[in-house]
């Protein structure tokens, strides 16, 4: 029997992006026949999943008006049953499809609704007035799939069905570079990746470990993600120059390369401050550090604590007080076998709770639930 045809469609993300194709595309690649249009995606990149790569652009008023008709020009042919949109650009743009007889789901990977201010670009006046009108239309319209519960405070008005599927982790993904527990204690080093921004407590961070630095002047911190700050915004921030030797920025990376600096570290860096959606939301590199078996140190949100404190596999801490986050990373690195524990804990509850099966059956029922739809 010939699969169903189903795209997944995104403007931003790249082709090696760990929820987008290797959890979702790839787990319904067993069932459909999956076509995925990504920047600078590479036809070879996955087996099975059949890729249409396109231009990137940072800036969204190029996507608007180039990518986005791109994609519906190299796209339409296909003529799928069901069309997966991750980008809100393209919403005014999924109708095309719609209009061919294609249902359409919208992914809202973060709530824009309480985020948008603080972005650093991508924030024009007519920008803000479009993206709430075809969001507001997306949710007449369209099936929507949340990565977080707590945007359901925000998303009220939906007219069709909708399903939350987490971004856990992906076992298989991340067992490569799961390794026993063996930090150096002469040279401690700390692993963090994802978006760096001072929303998500870089500057704390950078005190803190200026105040590490003098009890243990030998630390590494790998720092892995996009930067929205300056190297001047850096130099501004007291102690950075005491430690800037120590810090090492590699920008973004393909989780497959950044994770191998994970072997190793002491403990996983995952602060956010309480702003925008950041306090309801789950931030993804917990449950990665726990699957990695390494501690964990995170913002002190109830939601962040109810993880950490029930599985006993970290600590949370205020990201406003770099002294208590100092002394957080010294536990760790004085106390090796109950830092061991911790990872372990927490590898433990990724594998009973927090992994990507669950997750995957609830997208595949999802999806065959929208599939049996009538408008």
């Amino acid at each position: 029997m010939k699969k169903i045809r189903v795209l997944h469609i995104s403007t931003a993300h790249p082709p090696q992006d760990p929820r987008v194709v290797f959890k979702q595309c790839q787990t319904l690649a067993s069932v459909y026949e999956v076509f995925c249009a990504l920047p600078h995606a590479d036809p070879a990149v996955l087996p099975g999943i059949r890729f249409v790569g396109l231009p990137y652009f940072r800036r969204v008023i190029w996507r608007l008006l180039i990518t986005c008709p791109l994609i519906v020009l190299r796209c339409i042919w296909l003529r799928p049953r069901l069309v997966h949109v991750y980008s809100p650009e393209f919403l005014p743009f999924a109708y095309v499809f719609r209009l061919l007889g294609a249902q359409v789901i919208y992914e809202v990977q973060e709530n824009l609704h309480k985020k948008m201010q603080l972005k650093t670009s991508n924030n024009g006046a007519l920008l803000r007035q479009m993206f709430r009108l075809f969001d507001r239309l997306a949710q007449r319209h369209f099936f929507l799939i949340f990565t977080e519960h707590g945007y359901l405070s925000t998303y009220t008005q939906l007219a069709s069905p909708h399903v939350v599927v987490y971004n856990y982790p992906l076992l298989s993904f991340l067992d490569p570079f799961c390794t026993p527990y063996n930090p150096s204690p002469e040279t401690p080093s700390f692993f963090y990746i994802g978006l760096l921004s001072f929303d998500r407590a870089v500057d704390t961070l950078v005190d803190s470990f200026a105040k590490l630095g003098i009890t243990y002047p030998r630390f590494i911190v790998h720092l892995f993600g996009r930067r929205t700050f300056t190297d001047t915004n850096l130099e501004n921030l007291p102690g950075y120059a005491r430690i800037r030797d120590h810090l090492h920025f590699y920008g973004y990376t393909d989780q497959r390369l950044a994770f191998q600096y994970a072997r190793g570290a002491t403990a996983g860096l995952a602060l956010l401050k309480p702003v925008g959606d950041y306090p309801e939301s789950y931030t993804t590199k917990l449950f990665e550090y726990m699957a990695l078996g390494l501690p964990v140190i995170t913002s002190d949100f109830p939601l962040y604590r109810d993880i950490v404190d029930r599985h006993h596999c970290g600590f949370c801490v205020s990201p406003h007080d770099p002294a208590q986050l100092a002394d957080s990373l010294a536990y760790l690195i004085e106390n090796p076998d109950e830092a061991r524990r911790m990872g372990q804990r927490g590898r433990q509850a990724v594998e009973q709770l927090y992994n990507w099966s669950t997750e995957a059956g609830k997208l595949l029922q999802f999806y065959s639930l929208v599939l049996k739809t009538t408008r």
